[in-house]
């Protein structure tokens, strides 16, 4: 009888585990030239917004792209990938809340895959779906070019702007017109990766 017992107790074990779905989704595109994976500020990120979420599981997505100089196939490239991914998402898991993030050359990523304005020659976009953003809480992007050569996010965006937040650092002249090359590595030391993820937390 023992025996008996424990094989049922084992056979109903997965049933309750077997869940693949996170309460929340991390969609993160890493910038130029760091290793693959999520970057330091995604880590930030993503750690920030775990603590503000009251123990809600929080997967994580690394956008699988080159992040490389060849800035506009790049992105392309990171713009599919994310669009797939996001769209698998909705589909197979359609209670989970997605939070998108990029920062610098992934901020361009998030940017093509929400159709924002119209892109600079060579960069492709990928929008999804309209029905893909009912899925989508927030977005937070970070050093954003398009914040420089066209408008932030939250103002180009019919879908997604109204969720986001695009924050430049004061002196970036990635995200701005300013000079200050050492402030495009300022959004973890600033708490703007923690301001962005008390934003998302809110929303999702």
């Amino acid at each position: 009888m023992t025996t008996l017992a424990l094989l049922n107790a084992a056979v109903s074990i997965p049933s309750t585990l077997a869940d693949p779905c996170s309460d929340i989704e991390v969609v993160f595109a890493r910038g130029t030239d760091q290793p693959p994976g999520v970057g330091g500020v995604g880590e930030a990120f993503v750690d920030s917004l775990r603590s503000q979420v009251g123990g809600r599981s929080v997967g994580v997505y690394a956008v699988n792209f080159p992040a490389n100089h060849d800035l506009s196939n790049s992105a392309s490239v990171g713009a599919n990938d994310a669009s797939a991914h996001v769209q698998h998402i909705a589909a197979t898991c359609p209670n989970t809340r997605m939070v998108l993030g990029g920062y610098s050359i992934g901020a361009v990523v998030i940017d093509l895959i929400t159709a924002a304005g119209v892109p600079p020659r060579g960069f492709i976009p990928a929008p999804m779906p309209a029905k893909v953003a009912d899925h989508v809480a927030a977005v937070a992007v970070f050093g954003n070019p398009w914040a420089k050569s066209q408008a932030p996010l939250t103002a180009i965006s019919p879908l997604y702007g109204a969720k986001a937040i695009d924050l430049c650092y004061p002196g970036d002249p990635i995200c701005s017109d300013g000079d200050n090359s050492s402030a495009h590595g300022q959004y973890v030391q600033s708490g703007m990766a923690r301001q962005a993820a008390t934003f998302a937390a809110s929303r999702v």
